[in-house]
């Protein structure tokens, strides 16, 4: 594997209110190498366009930036009221939107937090159930010549993650993967580095992000910080990002807020079967991590002063990412 290439999320920018050609040469200004476009502003109609979809690609090849594409989903429910949904047409739009400007990376997000809500679904019941919805997209992803990357995000854990694909009787490399969210593994009870060693074969892009976790009276807090300002291990994830046989880009993703994690509470301590006391110690030693380093910028951003300090936050991570990948060889 070669070097890095570091990029950025769009999703950070979304107060700037460019377009998909301005964050292109927005990524350029500022030295980043590549764009994930993990989601797109409602308004923004022309990227159904094939013509706009042409004019970015060229944009992005005649800029030397790498290209990757969003707006799938995985689950078939709406998380805000588990009504069912059909996932195939809007995955097969953003799939074909994917290839016409020639990325295999389509990022999968369902949105929700799950686990955090009384009415929701049995995991089980969604892991059944998205297994069986992903199963009928099998052969559209693969005429599309497209991976499915699912994201770390609230949905599912690592474990739940790897046995998703077991019922999908899927391999890596083929049309299913994971976008590595490594700020969101704090959020689902995840020590970063383990969790990545379990999801390793199957990483296909990244949302690179710090993060920080602190412990109160009410359980943990998760919640990103400027990049290099956290406890996540970088050196050691990309470590092991750089032992796989194919290049994946690092695309930071950075925002505001912050996710209270109750984990004094039982009931939803229980609905994460597979953590363990080990890796629950790791989070706590992580937590006092954290509290060390907040002089120093390891603390949350209200989401609502994110408008404020975006761009210059997401300068500065570019900047501090690729001073941390050049240390690891």
């Amino acid at each position: 594997m070669g070097r890095f290439r570091v990029g950025v999320d769009n999703y950070g920018l979304y107060p700037m209110g460019l377009s998909p050609l301005d964050t292109l040469q927005w990524a350029k200004n500022h030295g980043a190498e590549g764009v994930q476009f993990s989601g797109l502003e409602p308004g923004f109609q022309k990227v159904e366009e094939k013509s706009y979809l042409r004019e970015l690609a060229a944009c992005a090849r005649d800029n030397g930036l790498y290209l990757e594409w969003g707006g799938g989903q995985h689950i078939p429910r709406d998380t805000g009221n588990w009504a069912r949904k059909e996932l195939l047409a809007s995955n097969r739009r953003v799939a074909e939107q994917a290839s016409t400007i020639g990325t295999r990376i389509v990022r999968s997000c369902s949105g929700g937090l799950m686990r955090w809500r009384p009415d929701s679904p049995m995991t089980e019941t969604l892991l059944q159930e998205t297994a069986q919805a992903l199963m009928l997209q099998k052969q559209m992803l693969l005429d599309h010549n497209v991976v499915l990357a699912i994201e770390t995000h609230f949905e599912f854990t690592s474990f739940e993650l790897v046995r998703l694909f077991e019922l999908c009787q899927a391999h890596p490399g083929e049309w299913l993967g994971i976008c590595l969210d490594t700020m969101n593994l704090l959020t689902m009870l995840e020590d970063p580095m383990c969790a990545t060693r379990r999801l390793l074969p199957w990483v296909v892009c990244t949302h690179v992000k710090d993060g920080g976790i602190s412990l109160t009276s009410e359980g943990l807090t998760s919640f990103p910080v400027p990049m290099g300002r956290g406890v996540i291990d970088f050196r050691a994830i990309l470590g092991l990002l750089k032992s796989m046989s194919v290049d994946i880009p690092l695309s930071i993703e950075d925002h505001g807020g912050s996710f209270l994690l109750p984990i004094f509470d039982p009931v939803f301590l229980g609905k994460f079967p597979d953590l363990t006391a080990e890796e629950l110690s790791r989070l706590i030693r992580l937590s006092q991590s954290t509290a060390d380093r907040s002089s120093s910028g390891c603390r949350a951003t209200d989401r609502a002063h994110w408008p404020e300090v975006c761009e210059q936050r997401l300068a500065d991570d570019i900047v501090a990412l690729k001073e941390i990948a050049a240390e690891v060889i």
